[in-house]
């Protein structure tokens, strides 16, 4: 009957100029493809080249080693008789674009520029690519003569068309084109289009993947029809990780869904649907409101069917309930495999961190511990790839992980670097929870080191500095808390250089390190101190979701010496310890709970406010909590210090990019850092409006 299609999508851990490795993955899905009959192929947004390439995109070379790509890809028999739809830039009459290639049979059917760039966030697609102004306009593109010898085409189509087959009708969109207000799939499906495609580099953020899911069910709820997501998956190279979710939808409902955290560097989703029941939605759900008056879409005539004539027996995918995580498992999953991918392609052979006993290290050790178990599965579920790798990293050609305990001891190297400040309480659960992931542990004390750095300044200075509870300044308090900090760095390198040549094994580890974001937020750390290493898996979480998620780890892991770590306050242990328990706690030093800096945080980032609008919007908030001069006294303190510390955002750690108020400077957050601290316009309206709260409310003092 030429009813039923079958289509496919795909994720594909791509690497930012891998060229070689990124067409061998392209080939792989098509064939994976081709095997399950399907007869098109979407892959994700610039797969030949990756997502990542920044300004590497500006070179003419990225561009070309694409064609380079192009060109195999045209020739392999892998890509005939099925529609392959690839990404790559693309330069047309010198501009640049963010362009699909859409190829059967050796032949491009259409190049296809994206529309609407993402250029908010963590994207900057305006410093590197057009977007396409022309709506449903096509011009003539020339190709260049390497691609003229294989396609035997002198010039093909290029810009916003849809590809007309024998029966039915294709259209792109390009990532954020979704997520615009006027996605081209609207005016695509009014017009008849039934099939839509959408190759994305979307990355991983926490209580994310519901946006996508949402997004994309709406936009064949309301007009019927297909939607087919690819997306990039992995670290491209990057703070981000992309987490895959390729998926395929019909008319409002999920049909196939690909995984989000896995560490298969290719994943094909496949479905076969049958286009009659586009047709019937339409009929039944949007007549008459199918007319168009707009200029129609351009098609393309292709002289190729997706079905096949005799497909009565053919069954078709039925409607599947999409399963999410939570967001302890996103924890657990996501900033793992992201390790996972820095640490085989980064030339290393394992971790080093810091481990204090506090949450945060604990939370960076329980997600190599969670990178381990992944590991485990995959070479168990026969993942030749990973494999490949585990025994490249571990420099044995014969291993083979079974056991996550025993691979976090190979991969793995924690370090409690204890001082005359540190409690037998936290030594205990650093020890205590080494011993439950398996890692190589060490204990070493820093007070030598310190002692040695403050009497090279006593005898240049004649003065030895104290701590405040010994009678010193808060300068000196200051000073001395920093000296432990910043020794600890340099320790923790010292020790992934060379721990592994003092063991006789061959490599060097990359120093993981553990702000969390709250702490970024604030600048509640020490400049170049332990937070400086080479990334950070939590730098981009809260400090509330990894409190839950050290619960999750206890139950998923049986880690019980987390609850010993989750009892206890968070401290920095830098000042002296008063009969012999904490007296420094982080929420007293900042003035504020983690619970309370996260509301902040959303407030100055994602609602874009300011001190006064954020004070008018925290004395709803919080009213019923605390006075509105207590309200403008935290609102001001964090100001002053997020004024005062924003110069540590750059030199932040590298860090899993994983929750939308983040400050990094490098990429996300572009703010100053150098501030007026005194905010005094600012703090004044605070002032002049709790004076008036408080004298229409009669709370003043």
């Amino acid at each position: 009957m030429g009813r039923k299609v079958t289509l496919s999508t795909c994720s594909l851990n791509q690497w930012s100029l891998d060229f070689d490795g990124n067409c061998a993955r392209i080939l792989k899905s098509i064939e994976i493809a081709k095997s399950k009959g399907s007869k098109y192929r979407l892959g994700p947004e610039l797969e030949i080249c990756g997502y990542g390439c920044a300004d590497h995109f500006l070179e003419s070379d990225t561009q070309l080693h694409c064609f380079q790509v192009l060109r195999d890809l045209l020739e392999s028999p892998v890509t005939q008789d099925i529609i392959c739809d690839v990404g790559m830039p693309v330069m047309h009459r010198n501009v640049r674009y963010n362009c699909r290639v859409i190829f059967l049979n050796k032949k491009i059917l259409l190049i296809r520029p994206k529309m609407a760039m993402a250029n908010n966030g963590n994207y900057r697609e305006l410093r590197w690519f057009s977007p396409w102004t022309k709506p449903r306009h096509v011009e003539e593109y020339f190709l260049p003569r390497r691609l003229q010898v294989v396609t035997e085409q002198e010039s093909v189509p290029f810009g916003d068309g849809v590809l007309a087959t024998k029966d039915t009708c294709i259209g792109s969109e390009i990532c954020a084109e979704l997520w615009s207000p006027r996605s081209p799939h609207i005016d695509m499906g009014l017009d008849g289009v039934e099939i839509f495609t959408n190759a994305s580099a979307s990355h991983h953020q926490l209580r994310k993947a519901d946006q996508r899911v949402n997004l994309i069910t709406s936009a064949t709820s309301k007009s019927g029809g297909v939607y087919m997501l690819a997306n990039q998956k992995g670290c491209d190279g990057d703070r981000l990780y992309y987490d895959g979710c390729a998926m395929i939808a019909v008319n409002g409902n999920i049909t196939a869904q690909g995984t989000q955290f896995s560490l298969d560097d290719v994943d094909v989703v496949t479905a076969t649907l049958d286009l009659e029941d586009v047709r019937s939605y339409r009929g039944y759900y949007c007549h008459p409101h199918m007319e168009y008056e707009s200029k129609p879409v351009h098609r393309l005539k292709v002289n190729f069917s997706l079905s096949d004539a005799e497909d009565t027996y053919l069954p078709s995918h039925e409607p599947i309930e999409w399963r999410f995580h939570t967001a302890e498992e996103e924890i657990s999953l996501g900033p793992a495999c992201w390790l996972w991918d820095y640490l085989r392609r980064s030339g290393q052979a394992g971790f080093l961190l810091p481990l204090s006993g506090g949450v945060d290290s604990s939370s960076t050790a329980c997600i190599v511990f969670s990178m381990c178990h992944l590991i485990c599965e995959a070479v168990q579920a026969g993942n030749a790839q990973v494999l490949s790798d585990v025994q490249r990293v571990v420099s044995d050609v014969s291993y083979s992980p079974q056991d996550p305990r025993e691979l976090c001891g190979r991969l793995f190297t924690t370090c409690y670097m204890a001082s005359q400040n540190s409690s037998q309480e936290t030594c205990a659960c650093s020890r205590d929870l080494a011993a439950q992931i398996g890692s190589t542990h060490i204990n070493l004390n820093i007070d030598m080191a310190v002692k040695g750095i403050l009497g090279i300044f006593s005898v240049v200075t004649g003065k030895w500095p104290q701590f405040r509870a010994n009678g010193g300044s808060s300068r000196e308090n200051l000073a001395l808390q920093n000296v432990q900090a910043r020794i600890r760095m340099v320790l923790a390198y010292l020790f992934a250089q060379l721990s592994l040549w003092a063991r006789g094994k061959p490599g060097g580890l990359l120093v993981l390190g553990s702000a969390n974001v709250d702490e970024s937020l604030m600048g509640y750390f020490t400049k170049y101190d332990c937070s400086s290493a080479d990334i950070n898996p939590i730098g981009g979480i809260s400090k509330s979701d990894l409190q839950s998620f050290l619960q999750y780890c206890v139950d998923r892991f049986q880690l019980t010496a987390l609850k010993s770590v989750m009892a206890a306050p968070p401290t920095a242990e830098l000042e002296p310890l008063c009969d012999g328990k904490v007296s420094q706690t982080d929420e007293a030093d900042m003035g504020m709970t983690y619970s309370e800096l996260s509301v902040i945080g959303r407030l100055r980032k994602i609602s874009m406010c300011g001190p006064y609008n954020m004070f008018c919007k925290l004395l709803h908030m919080w009213r019923d909590a605390m006075s509105p001069s207590e309200i403008a006294a935290k609102v001001k303190r964090f100001f002053r210090m997020y004024s005062v510390n924003r110069h540590k955002m750059t030199t932040v750690t590298p860090a899993y990019h994983a929750e939308n108020y983040s400050p990094d400077d490098n990429r996300f957050d572009l703010r100053p850092f150098l501030y007026n601290t005194d905010w005094s316009l600012q703090f004044r309206c605070i002032d002049s409006e709790v004076s008036q709260v408080e004298a229409e409310t009669g709370t003043g003092n």
